[in-house]
C-alpha cells in the first residue's frame, strides 16, 4: 500500500466523498479540487490531517495545500476515485462561476501539468548558460553546449504542442487533436519567417502585419507560434466548441473520425485567419503595458510585485503573471515581471529563521527547520500557513522584506532569461544565453537584502506568545494560588462521558483539543462563559467561542451531523457577537439528529488546551447547563 494512501482516503471521504468531486489537478504544492458542492467539505477535520498543511478556497476551488509529496498524494486520489480513468471524465461543465475565476481556472488547468519540466528544461538552459560563463567561448561551439541548449529550448520552441495536449484535457478534447493543433501553429512553413522569404520571392504585398498568404483566398496575417503561449489555448477552446456540435450532427457509428475531421477543418483554419492574429495583437499590447510600466519606473514594479506575490500565492492565484512573463522569455529574449518576485522565498525564510529563534515550544522549533529547507528551494507553502500567516505580523514583514528586495533587483535592470528553477536553483535563470552573468549577481543582492530586512523585522519587532513558559510556574500545592484558575460551565444539560468513549476517532485521541463528552438530554445550547463566537458553522452543527480569559472552546452537536446541512439546528447567535454566560447560541431537535441515524455526543473541547497547566473535568455523571463541567488552570 502506498504511505499516502490513507491521507488521500481520508481527504476523499471529507470533502464529500468521490461522488461531489468533478475534477481534481495538482500543482507544486496543493491539491486543486472542483467540487459539485463544497458546503460538504469538513475544513476543520481536513486541514488538522498529518500531512495537510491548510485549506483554501479560491478562485472556484478547494485546495488543499499538502507540501512537496502532493505528487503521490495526487497519484493515490486518482486511484481510489478513479480520476485517472478518462471514461470517468465528467462531461458537465465544471469551471467555476465568475469571469475572474474562470480565467484563474483555465490557467491553472494548462500550465499546472507543465510547471515542473518547465523549470526542470530552464535549470538545464541556465546552467548551460553558466557553463559558458565560465567556460568562454570555446564551450560556446561544442557538442555539449548544443545538446544542453536543444533539451533547454524544446519546451520553448515546442511549446503551442504541449499546451495543446495540457489545454485539451482541460476543454476535454481529444488529446491527440490538442496535440495536432500545437503541431500545426509549429509547423515551419506557416510561420511569418516563412513566409517573409516566400512573399519576397514572390513578389507578394504586405496586408496589415508583415506579410501575408491566404487560405481560399482569405487573407491572414502571418506570426511566429512557435513560442507562444495563448493562442493554442484559445484555439484548443474553440475546438471544444467545434467538438460539441460535431458529436450531435455526425451519426455515433461515423464519430472516431469524422468528429476529428470536422474540428481539425474548421480550429485550425479559424485559429489561423482569426484567434491566432488577434490574441498575438493583444498580448503584445498587454506585455507593452507592462513594459510601460517598467520604463516608468522600475523600482514601483518590483516593490508592487514583490509585495503582492506570496498573497497571490495564498489564493493561488500567482499563475496569472506567469503566461506574460513566458510571453515575454519567448518574445524579447528576457522578463522583467517576475524579478520583483524572486526575494519572496528568501524573505519568507529570514521570517521563518527568526521566528525559530524565538520560539519558545521545542516543537515548534523543530517544525520550522523543513519549512525554512523548503522555503529555499522555492517551496513556500509550509512557511507561509504553518508559521507566518497564522501569526499575521511575519507574514506582513515578508511581504515588506520581498518589496524591498524586488524593488532593488528591478532598479538594478535585473532580467530573466529562462523560466527556470524555484528558490536557490532560480539564480542561473538570470544569466543570458551568451553568458552575462550581470543579472545573476544582482539576484545576489536581492537575496541578501530580502534575507535581512525579513530576519530583522521579525527578530525585533516579533514576540512569541503562543505558548506558556510553563518554568516559572510553581506547580507544588503550598502555591497553586500562583496559578490563574478559570472555569467552563457546561452549555449542555446530559450526560458526562469522558473523550475516549466518543465515536469519531479526531475527537477521541484529543487530536483537535482536551475536554469532554455530553450525551445531551434537551435541546439548549447556552454560552460556558462570558466571551466572543468566533466560530459559526454554516451548518450549525458546530459553534466556537473564545472566553475573555483567552479559553478556546469548540462545541460540536453530534457526530458527523456536518452531513444534515443544518436541519434541525436554529442559531440565536452569529459569528463576531459577544456573549453572556448562560445566553441561549443554538437549539438542537435531538430527535432529528437521531431520526438521520447521527449519534448527540457532544464533544466539548478545549482547542488551545497545549496553553494550559492542566484541565480538570467534573466528576459528575449528569450535569445541567451553566453547572461547572471544567476547570481549567494556566
Amino acid at each position: 500500500m502506498s504511505k499516502y494512501k490513507h491521507l488521500a482516503k481520508e481527504i476523499l471521504h471529507n470533502i464529500g466523498g468521490v461522488e461531489n468531486v468533478n475534477s481534481v489537478t495538482h500543482c507544486i504544492t496543493r491539491l486543486r479540487f472542483c467540487l459539485k458542492d463544497e458546503t460538504k467539505a469538513n475544513d476543520d477535520i481536513v486541514k488538522n490531517m498529518d500531512g495537510v498543511v491548510t485549506v483554501m478556497h479560491s478562485a472556484g476551488q478547494y485546495q488543499v495545500v499538502i507540501g512537496n509529496h502532493v505528487p503521490m498524494v495526487y497519484a493515490d486520489i486518482c486511484e481510489i476515485g478513479g480520476f485517472a480513468n478518462e471514461s470517468l471524465v465528467k462531461e458537465e461543465d465544471t469551471a467555476p462561476k465568475g469571469a475572474f475565476n474562470k480565467v484563474i481556472d483555465i490557467i491553472t488547468g494548462c500550465f499546472q501539468p507543465v510547471l515542473g519540466p518547465l523549470c526542470a528544461s530552464g535549470i538545464i538552459k541556465g546552467l548551460n548558460s553558466l557553463l559558458a560563463f565560465i567556460l568562454g567561448e570555446s564551450f560556446n561551439g561544442s557538442g555539449t553546449y548544443a545538446v544542453l541548449n536543444a533539451i533547454g529550448d524544446a519546451v520553448f520552441y515546442f511549446f503551442p504542442i504541449i499546451l495543446g495536449y495540457t489545454a485539451a484535457k482541460k476543454f476535454k478534447v481529444n488529446v491527440v487533436v490538442g496535440l495536432i493543433i500545437g503541431g500545426a501553429l509549429c509547423y515551419p512553413a506557416i510561420q511569418a519567417d516563412a513566409l517573409s522569404t516566400a512573399g519576397k520571392a514572390l513578389g507578394t504585398l504586405p496586408l496589415v502585419g508583415d506579410y501575408y498568404a491566404t487560405f481560399m483566398g482569405i487573407p491572414f496575417v502571418a506570426a511566429n507560434y512557435t513560442t507562444t503561449v495563448i493562442p493554442v489555448i484559445l484555439i484548443v477552446a474553440f475546438a471544444a466548441f467545434v467538438q460539441k456540435y460535431a458529436k450531435k450532427w455526425v451519426p455515433e457509428m461515423l464519430q472516431n473520425f469524422f468528429v476529428p475531421f470536422f474540428v481539425l477543418i474548421i480550429s485550425i483554419p479559424a485559429g489561423l485567419l482569426f484567434i491566432g492574429p488577434v490574441v498575438s495583437f493583444l498580448t503584445s499590447l498587454l506585455t507593452d503595458g507592462f513594459a510601460a510600466i517598467y520604463a516608468f519606473s522600475p523600482i514601483v514594479s518590483g516593490v508592487v510585485i514583490g509585495f503582492a506575490w506570496q498573497i497571490l500565492v495564498v489564493f493561488g492565484l500567482h499563475w496569472a503573471l506567469v503566461p506574460l512573463a513566458i510571453i515575454n522569455v519567448t518574445s524579447l529574449g528576457y522578463d522583467t515581471i517576475l524579478v520583483g518576485q524572486f526575494g519572496t522565498t528568501f524573505a519568507l525564510v529570514a521570517v521563518v529563521l527568526a521566528m525559530c529563534m524565538k520560539m519558545k515550544d521545542k516543537k515548534k522549533r523543530a517544525l520550522a527547520v523543513p519549512a525554512i529547507i523548503s522555503g529555499i528551494f522555492g517551496v513556500t507553502e509550509p512557511g507561509i500557513y504553518g508559521f507566518a500567516l497564522p501569526e499575521k505580523k511575519p507574514f506582513i514583514f515578508a511581504c515588506i522584506a520581498a518589496a524591498i528586495g524586488g524593488g532593488v533587483f528591478a532598479f538594478l535592470g535585473g532580467r530573466q532569461y529562462v523560466m527556470g528553477g524555484l528558490g536557490i536553483f532560480g539564480i542561473v535563470s538570470f544569466i543570458s544565453e551568451s553568458g552575462d552573468a550581470t543579472s545573476m549577481y544582482y539576484s545576489f543582492i536581492c537575496i541578501a537584502i530580502s534575507m535581512l530586512v525579513g530576519f530583522v523585522l521579525t527578530y525585533f519587532f516579533w514576540n512569541d506568545r503562543s505558548t506558556i513558559d510553563t518554568n516559572n510556574i510553581v506547580k507544588s500545592k503550598d502555591s497553586v494560588d500562583k496559578v490563574m484558575k478559570d472555569s467552563i460551565l457546561s452549555p449542555i444539560t446530559g450526560k458526562v462521558i469522558p473523550l475516549h468513549e466518543l465515536k469519531d476517532d479526531a475527537f477521541a485521541q484529543r487530536a483537535l483539543g482536551d475536554g469532554v463528552g455530553i450525551i445531551p438530554s434537551d435541546g439548549h445550547v447556552v454560552s460556558p462563559f462570558d466571551g466572543t463566537i468566533t466560530t459559526l458553522f454554516p451548518t450549525l452543527h458546530a459553534i466556537g467561542i473564545t472566553s475573555t480569559t483567552g479559553i478556546e472552546l469548540l462545541i460540536h452537536i453530534g457526530i458527523d451531523t456536518v452531513q444534515l446541512n443544518g436541519k434541525g439546528f436554529t442559531a440565536h447567535v452569529k459569528q463576531g457577537d459577544s456573549v453572556q454566560k448562560g445566553q441561549r447560541l443554538l437549539t438542537v431537535d435531538l430527535a432529528e439528529i437521531e431520526k438521520s441515524g447521527f449519534s448527540t455526543q457532544t464533544p466539548i473541547i478545549i482547542t488551545n488546551s497545549k496553553d494550559m497547566v492542566d484541565i480538570i473535568p467534573t466528576q459528575q455523571k449528569d450535569i445541567k447547563e451553566t453547572e461547572e463541567l471544567i476547570t481549567v488552570l494556566f
